[in-house]
């Protein structure tokens, strides 16, 4: 089955196309198309994973579900109900579309971290730091941190978002906005994480957009999906820490992984991916969809 990595129709062309999303604007709304699309180091690949904007989706209209206590930007997700022309096309926009209220786009990426990995804990050997923010002595790698920590991040359209500290957000954007940004999403990660973790899971850390409408602070594009959140399954991330491992996650680390075994510089143009780093890495999305669809209101 053939990725939808383009989703065009002839009465209308998207008024932005991003890595993974296109976006129609409409008067007083916006439909959000998750197409099939991947990209890896900043660069989109050719191929894409078969249903995975359909898997990104229904995963966060899931949680836009159970996390009904925030305020967010959907307005419809049933594509029979979404404005002409888009409803005449089940093939294009079925399950991989939502229409959504129009916010003023806080220009931040809001980023909870409750686990000391990767970049971040290269960071605190270095420094007793992650993302600028002090953290205890005697932190161990892959351990989990005494309290989430919330670590912004400036929102760019291309390219990599920058690491910020939270003063520098705070000077942009005041005292209240910035602190209800950070004890939103903190409060947000903590509720997700105690519900995967019932499950088997682990989430290591997630980043949140946020918009405001009506002067009131609401949760937009995606959220707690294998793109913006990592994702362990509890027993397989312990061993992997005590082993020294990296522990397998639940998104598109496999491509990163397959990348980094070959001579590319990770500037366009892209190499092909072989079908069975597509298939895995598909693989790895539906697992996590399954888990999370089975997740119902406490």
């Amino acid at each position: 089955m053939k990725a939808a990595t383009q989703i065009f129709i002839p009465e209308k062309k998207p008024d932005y196309t991003g890595k993974v999303r296109d976006i129609y604007h409409l008067d007083n709304s916006m439909l959000l198309v998750a197409t099939d699309r991947i990209s890896a180091f900043d660069v989109v690949f050719n191929e894409g994973i078969p249903d995975r904007g359909k898997i990104l989706t229904r995963i966060s209209n899931h949680w836009f579900h159970l996390l009904s206590e925030f305020d967010n930007h959907i307005l419809e997700t049933d594509f029979n109900k979404f404005p002409e022309p888009f409803n005449k096309y089940p093939e294009l926009f079925a399950e991989r579309s939502v229409l959504v209220k129009k916010a003023e786009r806080i220009d931040f990426e809001c980023v909870v971290r409750g686990f000391l990995l990767g970049s971040g804990y290269k960071e605190y050997e270095k420094s007793g730091t992650v993302c600028g923010e002090k953290l205890p002595s005697g932190l161990s790698k892959g351990g989990r941190l005494p309290e989430p920590i919330f670590t912004p991040a400036t929102k760019v359209d291309k390219g990599h978002d920058e690491n910020v500290s939270f003063d520098y957000m705070r000077d942009k954007l005041g005292d209240e906005l910035a602190g209800k940004l950070k004890d939103l999403s903190i409060k947000a990660y903590n509720t997700v994480y105690e519900k995967l973790y019932k499950n088997g899971i682990l989430l290591a850390d997630t980043k949140l957009e946020f918009g405001i409408l009506d002067n009131k602070i609401i949760l937009i594009d995606e959220i707690f999906t294998p793109d913006s959140s990592r994702f362990f399954k509890i027993d397989e991330y312990e061993n992997a820490v005590k082993t020294g491992e990296n522990p397998p996650s639940f998104d598109k680390q496999i491509i990163r992984d397959y990348l980094e075994t070959l001579d590319w510089n990770k500037n366009p143009p892209p190499p092909p991916l072989p079908e069975d780093i597509i298939e895995k890495s598909g693989k790895k999305y539906k697992e996590i969809e399954e888990i999370v669809l089975c997740i119902t209101k406490e």
